[in-house]
């Protein structure tokens, strides 16, 4: 009975030390979650974990400058020239106190071209390029300094650096309609319109999605935390098929929620893992990054579930491929392998490593 005690003690505090890891260092403590708080893990199958894996991967094939390192990133964007263009976390990961330019542009072999956005930026997040090559990034926390704040926004670049856009008021966290608390991810639909995840934390009361017009005016706005159906609890991730649908990955609750522009929800899919990331190529296929999954009671509780990318087509919702993590013990870590997540027109898949503080490339295997 005495190693039973001792056993279930080590593994809660081995959980607790996992989450307080995965925490911002300005948030206040998590919870201890249990079984009971926790929502339920992703039903499994046969097929869970065995699907092929057609790619190859390769790592650092990005040409870094002179004296510049990698950060964190969960940002990697392919544009129309096939340029690679990655947000990172100025060579750890926080901008907060840094005047490092982030957001850096490589040609298709990876050869460093520029970098831009430096001391705007606490913690660059979500990424995407619209129709127009412009560069959105969501910046999930916020801090105040002597000339003013930054953070909790979300901005729009030009590809040459010129700030065009900013959603949300630097600095400025809330629940409001002109601001964010922790915005994770931007996407923009062939209209313009503009879509926002908020709510990065668990537990805190915010977790929806705004919309707004192509000039930033509110539209509406949807979702509440919770774990029932049409409910979100850390919506991290936005992807949009041919038809305009809106794919959130319900990154706490272990599923990828499918709405319509209007937030009527259309699908709720537990079969691409616990999604970090998500992308949908020209043909209708998504690409779901599963950087959490883990088995122990707490942080990223989705037992039986192995990270990786998981591919499959949004006609039906089948899983089939899947690239899996290549951290040996992931159960040690809240985060290892992709977050971020894209895919070139030539079928390349891009992943940006929080852990790792690297991208990845996925190569199809001919």
């Amino acid at each position: 009975m005495k190693a039973i005690i001792t056993a279930s003690l080590l593994l809660a505090a081995s959980s607790a030390i996992a989450q307080q890891a995965a925490a911002p260092p300005s948030a206040p403590p998590r919870p201890v979650w249990t079984v009971d708080t926790l929502p339920q893990p992703a039903p499994l199958t046969a097929e869970t974990n065995r699907q092929p894996n057609p790619y190859r991967s390769e790592y650092g094939f990005l040409k870094l400058p002179a004296g510049r390192v990698m950060g964190s990133t969960s940002a990697v964007a392919v544009d129309s020239r096939g340029h690679i263009w990655v947000a990172e976390r100025c060579g750890a990961n926080s901008c907060g106190t840094s005047t490092i330019d982030p957001i850096m542009e490589f040609d298709a072999a990876g050869t460093f071209i520029k970098a831009f956005g430096g001391g705007l930026t606490v913690f660059p997040h979500g990424f995407t390029i619209d129709r127009d090559d412009n560069i959105w990034l969501t910046d999930a926390r916020a801090m105040s300094g002597p000339n003013g704040g930054k953070g909790a926004t979300v901005l729009k670049f030009s590809r040459d650096g010129k700030l065009l856009m900013t959603l949300g008021k630097p600095g400025v966290q809330g629940k409001g309609t002109d601001v964010f608390t922790e915005p994770n991810a931007v996407i923009v639909a062939k209209n313009g319109d503009i879509f926002v995840a908020d709510g990065h934390e668990a537990d805190r009361g915010v977790a929806r999605i705004l919309k707004y017009n192509k000039a930033g005016k509110f539209l509406m706005q949807w979702g509440q935390p919770g774990k029932g159906q049409g409910d979100l609890e850390v919506p991290h991730a936005l992807a949009m098929d041919s038809k305009g649908r809106l794919y959130v990955g319900d990154r706490w609750n272990n599923r990828v929620q499918v709405y319509t522009q209007t937030g009527k929800l259309l699908n709720s899919w537990t079969q691409f893992g616990r999604p970090s990331g998500l992308f949908i190529d020209q043909n209708d296929m998504l690409y779901s990054a599963d950087s959490e999954s883990r088995r122990p009671v707490g942080y990223g509780y989705n037992p039986g579930w192995q990270r990786g990318i998981r591919i499959g087509s949004v006609k039906d919702g089948k899983v089939t491929a899947f690239i899996p993590d290549s951290e040996p013990e992931p159960d040690k870590y809240a985060t290892s392998n992709a977050e971020g997540i894209w895919v070139g027109r030539d079928g390349v898949i891009y992943g940006a490593q929080v852990k790792e503080r690297t991208v990845a490339r996925h190569l199809p295997q001919k």
